[in-house]
C-alpha cells in the first residue's frame, strides 16, 4: 500500500501539501484515501475568502468520489494536458498588429486630423467624397449602359452570354415551328464582356456528341487558323450567340460589343474549329436554324465599361481605406461600393434592361446589409479596433475582398462549377481541385485556431464549430433535400475564425467578405438545402427510356417500333438530328413511324423520348443512320 509522508508546517503557518512519488500519485489505492470531500487544506494567512486551496490533481483522482477511475491513467493524463493546452497561455495574449513604418501608415490620418480637426468638417469631406463615387461611377455606368445604334438595323438588344436562337430538347416545337423564322431575318445585339467563361452545366447532345462544362458554339468557318480574318462563318442555331460572335471575331471578349446576326436557314456539315480561345463543335448533318454574322457595318455601339469602371471603384476604396480611421465608416463604405459594383457591372444576374437589373440588386442588398451589420458585430469590429496600420488593411482586407468580389474572374481556373456530388464527379479535375482546396483551408484552420487559442477564445471557438458541424451533418442526412455550399454560406462559416487582429485574418476575412458579395450580388439568398429538381435544373431527369427495337432499314428510309409507354407517359416524341420530328401518342394508330431519308450523303441522328402531354422525359442516346444505309444502334443511358 502507498504510504505518504506527513506534511509539515511551514514557517508562515502555512499548511504544506503531502510529498508524494509520481508512482505513488497515479497507482496509490482508493482505499486509503480518505473522500475528497471530507477533505480541506486550510491556509492561516490565505488572503482568499474562503480560506481554502484548491486539491491537487492527485488527491482528487485518488478520492472514493471521483468517477473516472476506471479511465486509464495515461489516457487521463492525455486529457488533461489536452485541456490545460486548450485554455491557452494566462494571461490571455491579445493578438494586436504592430504596423511597418507607423508614420508613414498613420500620415494621410494624420493630416486629415491636421487641417479638418473638428468632427463635422470630417463629415462633410466623406459626404463629398461619397458624391464624387456615385457621380463618377452613376456616370460611367449610364454611358455603358446605352446600346447605341447600327445603322440600317437600328438600336441592339442586350442579351445574357447563354443566348440562343434555339432552345434544347423539343421546346421549339415539332419541327422547330416555335422557333422560326428560320432564314431572311436579322437580328441587331449587344453582348456582355467575359462572355467565354460561360458554360453549360448539364450535358447538352451534338448528334452522337455530348457536351458538357464547355462553351456552346457548333459551326464557324470553312478553315481553322486562329485568330485569322474569315470572309464567312455559319453557326448552327442553337449555338450561344454571343460566344459564336466571340469565335467569328465579331465581339470581343474583354469589352464585348455589338453585332448583327443573319439568319440563313437550313445548313449542313457544321465544322468545328478554335478562334480567340473558344472550340467550335462539327455536326455533320444538317440543321433547319443557322445564322452568320454581318461585319463592315457602321454602328456607335458602347462597349462593356466594366473595366474603367473597376478603376474606378478600386481607386475610391483604396483613398478610403488608407485614410479613414472610424471603423463603421470603412466597413459600411466598402460594402456598399462592393456590392453594387458587383451587381450591376462585374457580375451581374440576368436581366433585360438596366432598370430591371437595379431592381434585383436594391432588393438583394437590404437583406445583405442585414447579414454584413452582424459581421460587423461579431468579426469586423473587434479585428478592426484599435489597427493602426491602414496601408496594410489596404493591401491585405481590402485586396481580399476585391479578389473575392471577383470571383468570377480570379477563381475561374478552378474546375469546379457548382459544389455538388454531380458536378464533382462529372468534371475533369473537380475532385483533385476538391481535395486541394479542402487542404489549404484546413490548413488555414490549423493557423487560426493557433491564434484563438492564444486569446484564450480556443474552447469557445472550437463549441460553435461543433454546432455548425453538427447542423451541417444534419442536413446532409435530411432525405429529401440536398445541401449546396453557396458563396455566402461558405463566408457565414468561416468568418466566426478570422476575428483575431493578425495580418493572416485580415486577408483571409477581406476575401471571405468579397465571396459573401459576390454571392448575394449575383445570386441572392439561394436555399443551402434543395430538391433534387432545384439542384437539376435543365439537367437529365433521370427518368424511363424508351425500348427501341431494330429498326426496318429501306432503300430510302427506315422503318422503327417501340412497346408502349408505361404509365404515366402517354407518348413519345421523336428527334431527328436533335430537332423534334415526330410525336405518336395513344390511340394515334401503330406503336411505329417510318422516315424518310432527308439527304443520301448526310447522316441522320434519331433520339426517342417518353412524353406526358406536351412535355418530355429523357431522351436516349443517339442513334446513326449512317449513309451507306447501315444502322449504329444508341449506346446505353440518356441524353438531353
Amino acid at each position: 500500500m502507498a504510504s505518504a509522508t506527513p506534511s509539515a508546517t511551514s514557517e508562515e503557518g502555512a499548511v504544506e501539501p503531502p510529498i508524494w512519488s509520481d508512482e505513488e500519485r497515479d497507482q496509490g489505492t482508493q482505499a486509503s484515501t480518505p473522500s475528497a470531500s471530507d477533505m480541506h487544506i486550510h491556509s492561516v494567512n490565505s488572503e482568499a475568502g474562503d480560506g481554502h486551496l484548491p486539491l491537487p490533481v492527485w488527491l482528487r483522482e485518488s478520492s472514493t468520489s471521483f468517477h473516472w477511475a476506471w479511465v486509464p491513467v495515461r489516457i487521463r493524463q492525455a486529457a488533461r494536458a489536452v485541456s490545460k493546452w486548450s485554455k491557452g497561455p494566462d494571461p490571455p495574449q491579445k493578438q494586436q498588429i504592430t504596423p511597418f513604418f507607423p508614420s508613414i501608415q498613420g500620415a494621410p490620418a494624420k493630416l486629415i486630423d491636421t487641417y479638418l480637426p473638428k468632427r463635422r468638417h470630417k463629415a462633410a469631406l466623406l459626404g463629398f467624397f461619397y458624391f464624387c463615387w456615385l457621380l463618377t461611377f452613376t456616370l460611367v455606368l449610364n454611358h455603358s449602359a446605352k446600346a447605341g445604334n447600327i445603322q440600317g438595323y437600328g438600336k441592339p438588344q442586350s442579351i445574357w452570354c447563354g443566348a440562343s436562337f434555339w432552345s434544347p430538347k423539343n421546346e421549339c416545337g415539332l419541327n422547330g415551328n416555335r422557333c422560326r423564322p428560320f432564314n431572311n431575318a436579322a437580328f441587331a445585339f449587344r453582348c456582355p464582356a467575359n462572355c467565354k467563361a460561360t458554360h453549360v452545366l448539364n450535358p447538352r447532345a451534338i448528334g452522337d456528341q455530348e457536351v458538357n462544362y464547355k462553351p456552346f458554339v457548333i459551326g464557324g468557318p470553312t478553315f481553322s487558323e486562329e485568330n485569322s480574318t474569315l470572309p464567312k462563318t455559319i453557326y448552327r442555331g442553337d449555338s450561344f450567340i454571343c460566344q459564336a460572335a466571340i469565335h467569328s471575331g465579331i465581339v470581343g471578349n474583354d469589352k464585348g460589343g455589338c453585332g448583327v446576326a443573319l439568319l440563313a436557314g437550313e445548313q449542313t456539315n457544321f465544322t468545328s474549329t478554335k478562334r480567340h480561345g473558344i472550340q467550335s463543335f462539327s455536326f455533320d448533318s444538317s440543321f433547319p436554324k443557322s445564322y452568320t454574322f454581318l461585319s463592315g457595318l457602321p454602328s456607335e455601339c458602347v462597349r462593356d465599361l466594366r473595366w474603367p469602371l473597376l478603376a474606378v471603384t478600386c481607386g475610391f476604396t483604396t483613398i478610403l481605406s488608407i485614410c479613414a480611421t472610424s471603423v463603421p465608416v470603412f466597413f459600411s463604405s466598402i460594402f456598399v461600393m462592393l456590392f453594387f459594383h458587383v451587381g450591376l457591372v462585374s457580375d451581374p444576374p440576368q436581366h433585360s434592361d438596366y432598370a430591371s437589373l437595379t431592381s434585383i440588386i436594391i432588393g438583394r442588398f437590404l437583406p445583405a446589409a442585414f447579414v454584413a451589420a452582424v459581421f460587423y458585430r461579431y468579426t469586423i469590429k473587434p479585428q478592426q479596433i484599435g489597427l493602426a496600420a491602414n496601408i496594410e488593411r489596404t493591401i491585405l482586407w481590402l485586396g481580399g475582398a476585391w479578389v473575392g468580389s471577383l470571383n468570377n474572374y480570379t477563381f475561374d481556373f478552378i474546375p469546379i462549377q457548382r459544389l455538388t456530388p454531380h458536378d464533382i464527379n462529372a468534371q475533369s479535375g473537380a475532385v483533385l481541385a476538391l481535395i486541394l482546396v479542402v487542404l489549404i483551408i484546413f490548413s488555414i484552420a490549423l493557423g487560426q485556431a493557433w491564434y484563438l487559442r492564444q486569446e484564450g477564445r480556443f474552447r469557445k471557438y472550437l463549441a460553435i464549430y461543433s454546432v455548425m458541424g453538427a447542423g451541417l451533418i444534419l442536413c446532409v442526412l435530411l432525405p429529401p433535400l440536398n445541401l449546396r455550399v453557396h458563396h455566402y454560406f461558405l463566408a457565414l462559416l468561416l468568418l466566426p475564425g478570422t476575428r483575431m487582429q493578425t495580418r493572416p485574418s485580415l486577408l483571409y476575412q477581406g476575401i471571405l467578405i468579397g465571396l459573401f458579395i459576390n454571392g448575394t450580388a449575383r445570386w441572392g439568398f439561394d436555399s443551402i438545402m434543395q430538391t433534387t429538381d432545384e439542384l437539376r435544373e435543365d439537367g437529365q431527369l433521370g427518368s424511363l427510356l424508351p425500348n427501341i427495337t431494330t429498326p426496318i432499314v429501306g432503300a430510302s428510309n427506315i422503318t422503327f417500333n417501340w412497346s408502349k409507354p408505361p404509365r404515366p407517359y402517354d407518348g413519345i416524341s421523336v428527334l431527328v438530328n436533335d430537332v423534334e420530328r415526330h410525336r405518336w401518342y395513344y390511340g394515334e394508330g401503330a406503336p411505329a413511324h417510318t422516315f424518310d431519308r432527308h439527304d443520301d450523303l448526310e447522316k441522320e441522328y434519331f433520339r426517342f423520348g417518353y412524353m406526358i402531354g406536351s412535355g418530355t422525359g429523357d431522351y436516349t442516346r443517339a442513334g446513326v443512320w449512317r449513309t451507306d444505309g447501315d444502322w449504329i444502334p444508341m449506346e446505353p443511358g440518356p441524353s438531353k
